[in-house]
Formats: C-alpha cells, sequence, structure tokens
C-alpha cells in the first residue's frame, strides 16, 4: 500500500450520478442527461468565440476585466464585487476553501445538488445534509441545524435535480437568522428559466448583505457550456478571498469573448426562455397525464418519479438508451425511483414522450 496521504475528507468522495456506459447501447442520438441548452448560444457568441483564433497562443491576462463590467451593465451591479471562474462549480470550491476546514461544518438541504458535500469533504470539514419538503428546501430545517461550528449554509435555488425553488422572502428569513460569521451560498444557475413572481434574484440579496454570495453561470440559458463560464457576485472582502485562490488564467479568450457577446443578445435569451417554458409546461402535462409524479420545475430540467416494480425508473432510462435517448439517473437512495430529463428541442421532445408512453404500456 502506498505510503501517500491524501487528506482524509476525499475518502469521503464518491459519484454522485450514474451512468450507462455499456457498449451494447447505440450511440446517443438525443441528449437530455445534462441540463445543457438544447438550443445553443447566439450566432453573435459563436462568432466571437472564432474571432479569438489568432490569439489561441496568448493567455487572457485579466478576464474578470472584461467581463465583470457587462455583467454589472446587465444586471445594475458593482463589477468590484464580481468573480469570474471556470464554471460556477470553480468557484464554488474556492469558496469552500476559503471557508471550510477541519472542525467546521456546511449545511444543505439532503436532497439539493448532490455534488455539495464534496467541497465539504475536500477541505476535511463536515457536510450537515437537514431535511426538505418534497425535494424543496426547508429554512426551518437549515436554521435548526446551525451550530458553533457552522461557516457556510449552501442552497441551489432553483435547485437540482428536482427543480424545485424557494421565494424571496423565505430566503431572506433564511439569511435572517443566520449569525453573522456564516456565509449564505446562493447557486442561481438556473435563475434565468425561473417564471414564478415570487422568486428573487439571489443578486438582490447580495448587494444588501455582505455574508452572502451568489453564483451564476453561462453554461445554462447562454448555451455555452462548453465554455466554462461563471461568475459570483459578493461583498468585496470575499471577492478578494476568492481571487487570491483562483487560477493564474482561469477564463479561456474564446469563452469571454462568447460569453460578452451572449450577454448582448436579448433576442436569443428571449427565446430560450420562452421556448423552454413552453416545452417544460407541455412535457409536465403529458407525463402527468402518463400517471407519473412530476415534480413542478422552475428551471429547464424536469424530475420523473415512476413506481417501483418491473417498469421502474431504472427500467425507463435504460430503455430509452437503448433508443439512443440519454437521460439522468443519481446515485442517491431518495432518487432511486426517479429520472431527470432535459428539455430539449420540440422535435426531442415528441420523441421521449412517444418513447416513455411506448415504455409504459410494456410495448419494445
Amino acid at each position: 500500500m502506498s505510503e501517500l496521504r491524501p487528506k482524509s475528507g476525499i475518502h469521503h468522495i464518491k459519484a454522485h450520478m450514474l451512468t450507462n456506459d455499456s457498449s451494447d447501447y447505440p450511440p446517443i442520438r438525443i441528449a437530455l442527461n445534462s441540463n445543457e441548452s438544447a438550443f445553443g448560444p447566439c450566432q453573435s457568441a459563436i462568432e466571437a468565440a472564432r474571432a479569438t483564433a489568432s490569439n489561441l497562443a496568448r493567455y487572457l491576462e485579466n478576464p474578470t476585466s472584461l467581463l465583470a463590467p457587462a455583467i454589472a451593465k446587465r444586471h445594475g451591479l458593482d463589477p468590484n464585487r464580481i468573480a469570474i471562474g471556470n464554471g460556477s462549480d470553480d468557484l464554488l470550491a474556492r469558496l469552500a476553501r476559503v471557508y471550510l476546514d477541519a472542525g467546521t461544518e456546511m449545511i444543505r438541504s439532503c436532497n439539493g445538488y448532490l455534488k455539495t458535500p464534496n467541497y465539504a469533504f475536500a477541505n476535511n470539514a463536515m457536510p450537515i445534509s437537514v431535511s426538505d419538503k418534497a425535494f424543496t428546501t426547508s429554512v426551518d430545517a437549515i436554521l435548526d441545524a446551525v451550530t458553533k461550528n457552522t461557516r457556510m449554509v449552501y442552497i441551489a435555488n432553483p435547485e437540482n435535480p428536482a427543480g424545485t425553488y424557494i421565494s424571496g422572502n423565505e430566503v431572506r428569513r433564511l439569511h435572517r437568522g443566520l449569525p453573522r460569521h456564516v456565509v449564505l451560498i446562493l447557486d442561481c444557475a438556473y435563475a434565468e428559466y425561473v417564471d414564478a413572481k415570487d422568486y428573487e434574484a439571489g443578486y438582490i440579496l447580495a448587494q444588501e448583505a455582505e455574508n452572502v454570495v451568489v453564483t451564476q453561470t453561462f453554461s445554462k440559458i447562454y448555451g455555452l457550456a462548453g465554455a466554462r463560464v461563471g461568475w459570483m457576485f459578493a461583498s468585496q472582502e470575499i471577492i478578494d478571498m476568492v481571487n487570491r485562490i483562483g487560477l493564474t488564467f482561469p477564463v479561456a479568450s474564446s469563452s469571454v469573448a462568447a460569453a460578452m457577446a451572449a450577454l448582448e443578445d436579448e433576442t436569443h435569451i428571449n427565446y430560450v426562455f420562452q421556448t423552454n417554458l413552453r416545452l417544460r409546461n407541455a412535457f409536465t402535462k403529458t407525463m402527468t397525464n402518463f400517471g407519473l409524479k412530476v415534480y413542478p420545475s422552475q428551471t429547464n430540467f424536469v424530475l420523473l418519479e415512476f413506481n417501483p416494480g418491473e417498469f421502474n425508473a431504472a427500467a425507463c432510462a435504460d430503455y430509452l438508451s437503448r433508443q439512443g435517448i440519454a437521460t439522468r439517473r443519481f446515485a442517491s437512495p431518495a432518487y432511486e425511483n426517479c429520472i431527470r430529463v432535459t428539455i430539449g428541442m420540440e422535435s426531442d421532445m415528441k420523441r421521449i414522450e412517444t418513447r416513455i408512453a411506448s415504455f409504459l404500456n410494456h410495448n419494445s
């Protein structure tokens, strides 16, 4: 056995997603498994990325100086309170490195974003998973779990993989109940898809409170998952700490160019929002009519719950894979009877509806 000794917490990190990797499956024709935008980026973002090709030999020295003002302009924020990262995952990992270590705790909803405990484990901290209500964050459960060792509270709003959310008033109630030394992280990767009237953008509270952080991404509604660009809004103190431990050149020049162009294309953003909303509502109605439980979603995906038995979630996911349709299942026992379906193009959704109907009718 090797005498190398990694941090003890690393041994607790496990995969949170299940994959269908059998060689028996045909090639994927419809990818509805990773919550990418089926509509892709706007044309101007593609062209902006292409235009950087002649500079591929050079690092982009300071992407924040370019992208932060563009983000700030769109959302009415202070650019000095924005950090840029290699996706929001990079920023979340850095936040954990800044505020967590052995003997500290991070509270999260037990069925929320399933990767979250890894941020704590990687820093020898303890993730505290509290109960929820039908896969929806419980503010009371979080507040009841706060101890003198709590350093971070993490919620995704909307949540992943369930697509649920809590209102702006509930988020503010949570914040009021936290000690000032506890950092409240609002992971708002799917915020641009929300149509609920009582939802409040996370950065509004972050503008008012020095211990609130909001992270967002260009991977979802902007269609730039492959570009890996995320951003964070927080107090200047937190931004400074996070920047100190960032990569030297965190984002590629083509990614920054694409993100800046994407921010300007309001027509594309509105098209993706409206089309996703229409298709999400239609798919939810169809699946409900099929007798499946559908969790109300504010995102670009829908969580379906099947009855246990022969024609269960695992069997359906396997059946869809054999039809060239990729969906997502999770390692957590709470999601044993569920599959998550990303909203795709209209033709994709008609196809998966037909195949799920066939599966439920026990047809091959």
